[in-house]
């Protein structure tokens, strides 16, 4: 490459820097004014929250600002009897299932109920071909008729052998083949009676009925199909579900305190609930408690028995169970709402007659609900704290529900007048000054500006601006007053705007 071209082409190279190094400063110069830009707005908005936020913002201390007693909720400690109770969870056992079986083979010829029915004991269920067990029937008391005349024969024989035996006229021997005779014809008319008997009751068998009153499943087995005594799922299932029963467990750590009432023969009343928690499903007492204790859980079962009227309680339904295992009555009781804990332990504040509240700390007994029973520390009557006790200390003087703090006077620092008011220096009803319909401060007499009126004009006065009618920045409207006679017209003052910076101006 000769000299003239190599200078050439350093010649471009150092264009192509200039020319990127321009680009360059000028992406700069466009990002720093983006942020600058988004900078401002960011700060205009921040200002704007600050003073939404302030305006709308209630004051400190709100309605009992700068008061001394503290409100409170307080509640009154009455005697009581609180239940000893026992959660458990249990499941609904029916007293009596029955799955229904043919006792005898045949063909199934009708079926009596429909599937989840409540029958009664006694009704028809099913029915098998009773026809074969009719003849059975019938041939058997056939059989006893005979062997029944067999033995009449045999008996009348036997008494005319007597009167000849008695007389001498026939042997002996004769006379007791007879009497033999007749005691096999009583035999074999007792055996045709127990015959007859069975024939009757396989008959009777033909008819399923229901044993026991209760509710039908789904039927297992339709008409026309072939029953017998070996079928596993038989012909349906009847449940009892009036009274029904439910089966918990509780620890055996309890057990001291329920056999000693059943012993009495106190009743244990027993609430079913949902799993929910939320419905009451039945109540009951408890009717049973098991022989022993599962080693393993450490935990003894109970059955509990209840009318279940309703038929809320379905079998095999899985339910949470409170049993009361006893009562204490005539106790001090209070709000768990109430019971603070702390360092000294459990405590409350109590109400003096000062109406100053002290705490006292108090021994809690059972709980039932949101009640709780107070083995030591409270006594009937007292006042105690319920709601407010976060706000209190020891030795700090309380307001009572419908108390009227001392020096308070309605309406002082609660309405929007007054933080107007504050806001603006003491403006009725918070008007800010310079709002529209208010007359601006006039200007001082003699000065001189450049849009002064000229010698002998009246002053003009300043309008408000029209509702709906923007105005421009930079922009002063008047409306000058008619010129007296003889009297130059005001100068009118200049609206032009200043020129806004040309965009993307270069450095």
């Amino acid at each position: 490459m000769t000299p003239y071209e190599q200078q050439k082409n350093r010649g471009r190279r150092n264009a192509f820097d200039v020319a990127g190094t321009r680009a360059w400063i000028r992406r700069l110069t466009g990002d720093r004014r983006a942020l600058v830009l988004g900078a401002v707005i960011v700060a205009v908005l921040l200002v704007i929250w600050l003073a939404v936020s302030r305006s709308s913002a209630p004051p400190q201390g709100g309605r009992f600002r700068g008061i001394g007693p503290t409100p409170v909720a307080v509640a009154t400690v009455e005697n009581g009897d609180v239940p000893v109770e026992r959660a458990a969870l249990g499941t609904v056992t029916p007293l009596a299932t029955v799955t229904l079986r043919a006792q005898i083979a045949g063909r199934l010829v009708q079926v009596g109920f429909k599937e989840g029915q409540t029958v009664k004991a006694g009704d028809l269920l099913a029915q098998v071909d009773p026809r074969p067990y009719q003849f059975a029937l019938d041939q058997a008391k056939g059989q006893l008729e005979r062997d029944q005349a067999l033995l009449r024969n045999a008996e009348i024989d036997l008494a005319r052998y007597q009167t000849l035996a008695k007389q001498d006229s026939i042997a002996k021997q004769q006379l007791d083949t007879q009497a033999a005779l007749v005691r096999q014809y009583k035999g074999v008319v007792q055996s045709d009676q127990a015959n007859v008997d069975t024939a009757a009751l396989n008959l009777d068998y033909t008819r399923i009925v229901a044993p026991i009153p209760g509710r039908v499943g789904l039927r297992q087995v339709d008409v026309g199909n072939l029953v017998s005594q070996g079928d596993a799922n038989g012909v349906v299932m009847l449940t009892q579900t009036k009274p029904i029963t439910v089966v918990f467990t509780l620890p055996e750590d309890d057990l001291p305190l329920v056999l000693p009432r059943l012993r009495s023969g106190a009743t244990l009343p027993v609430v079913a609930i949902d799993r929910s928690g939320k419905t009451k499903l039945g109540e009951g007492v408890v009717s049973a408690v098991d022989s022993q204790i599962d080693q393993t859980s450490g935990t003894v079962r109970l059955k509990a028995q209840f009318a279940n009227d309703d038929e809320a309680l379905f079998p095999n339904q899985f339910v949470n169970v409170k049993v009361v295992v006893d009562v204490r009555k005539d106790v001090p009781v209070i709000s768990a709402a109430a019971v603070q804990r702390g360092a000294p332990g459990t405590f409350v504040w109590v109400v003096g007659e000062d109406k100053t509240v002290t705490a006292r700390p108090v021994t809690l007994g059972v709980t039932s609900g949101d009640r709780i029973a107070i083995e030591q520390g409270l006594q009937k009557g007292e006042r105690i704290v319920i709601d407010g006790a976060d706000r209190v200390k020891e030795g700090a003087a309380v307001l009572l529900p419908g108390e009227t703090p001392p020096n308070f006077v309605p309406g002082q620092g609660n309405g929007a007048g007054g933080r107007g008011a504050r806001r603006e220096g003491g403006a009725p009803g918070g008007q800010n000054r310079g709002a529209p319909g208010s007359q601006p401060p006039l200007p001082a007499t003699g000065a001189q500006g450049p849009n002064a009126a000229a010698p002998g004009a009246q002053t003009p006065t300043a309008q408000p601006a029209e509702s709906g009618a923007p105005q421009q920045p930079g922009e002063r409207r008047r409306r000058a007053a008619p010129p007296a006679d003889g009297a130059a017209a005001p100068a009118t003052p200049s609206t032009t705007a200043p020129a806004a910076p040309a965009p993307n101006a270069q450095r």
